[in-house]
């Protein structure tokens, strides 16, 4: 079981969308899929137009229901648990527990049946973010065209190194998404050549900017629901290809 943790401390990369089609578009394939949403704003289940107020995230950290009882059925071959605005209060919860930064490892220690779980991560330095990374053993890292999101990898990036070191932990930087990538924009292109500089062959294919993909979450679809020929569901679908080509 491959487990992903999706994240950027920048906000507006597009890593909801990336999980959910990454998602999606393995599940399309026949693959077995977890969704965990780790971001209060709950905006992966939305994206799928699940119910995201009873039998959340917050409910299996404090261990009010059985990780059965939080995982909720979205599409074939893809399941999710959901986030809200309680895990705000959830993270105060962990921050008393004995191995905080193990809890979410210790409550997933059951599951069996999936050949993905991909974890939707907040943009932020947080308890909750730490927790994701301990139970992840690879890391996919969305990028905007936008120089702070460099910011919010170089910040992920000096995390990443203590908590490999603090827990004997080998998290695995897996892929590096360039997001609402316009190839007619020379910031687009100044900035997907400094990301290759870094991580050279771990930079995926560009995700380009695209109506489809920010309408499609607005009718609770996935954009190979919505519009399964435009630009957005290709480059996803190129993806979906790469990150079974990088296991």
């Amino acid at each position: 079981m491959r487990i992903i943790s999706v994240m950027n401390y920048k906000g507006g990369t597009g890593k909801t969308s990336t999980v959910v089609h990454l998602a999606h578009g393995l599940a399309l394939k026949g693959y077995r899929i977890l969704i965990i949403d780790v971001d209060p704003q709950g905006s992966a289940g939305y994206h799928l137009g699940v119910n995201t107020i009873q039998r959340s995230l917050y409910d299996l950290i404090t261990q009010k229901e059985t990780l059965a009882n939080c995982i909720v059925h979205a599409r074939k071959n893809l399941d999710i648990i959901c986030a809200n605005e309680h895990l705000f209060p959830a993270e105060m919860h962990m921050a008393n527990l004995q191995n905080r930064e193990l809890v979410l490892s210790s409550r997933m220690v059951n599951l069996t049946g999936y050949d993905f779980v991909f974890l939707d991560c907040a943009p932020s330095m947080n308890l909750l973010n730490q927790n994701a990374l301990l139970y992840s053993n690879e890391l996919i890292i969305p990028v905007s065209m936008e120089y702070f999101s460099l910011v919010g990898i170089k910040q992920l990036l000096k995390n990443i190194k203590i908590i490999n070191q603090l827990f004997k932990k080998n998290i695995i930087i897996k892929m590096v998404v360039p997001t609402f990538f316009d190839k007619r924009n020379k910031k687009s292109k100044d900035i997907i050549n400094s990301i290759r500089r870094v991580f050279h062959k771990k930079v995926s294919t560009p995700i380009r900017s695209s109506v489809s993909l920010s309408e499609a979450p607005g009718v609770k679809q996935t954009v190979f629901e919505y519009a399964d020929k435009s630009t957005g569901a290709q480059d996803y679908k190129n993806l979906v290809k790469e990150v079974l080509e990088n296991g």
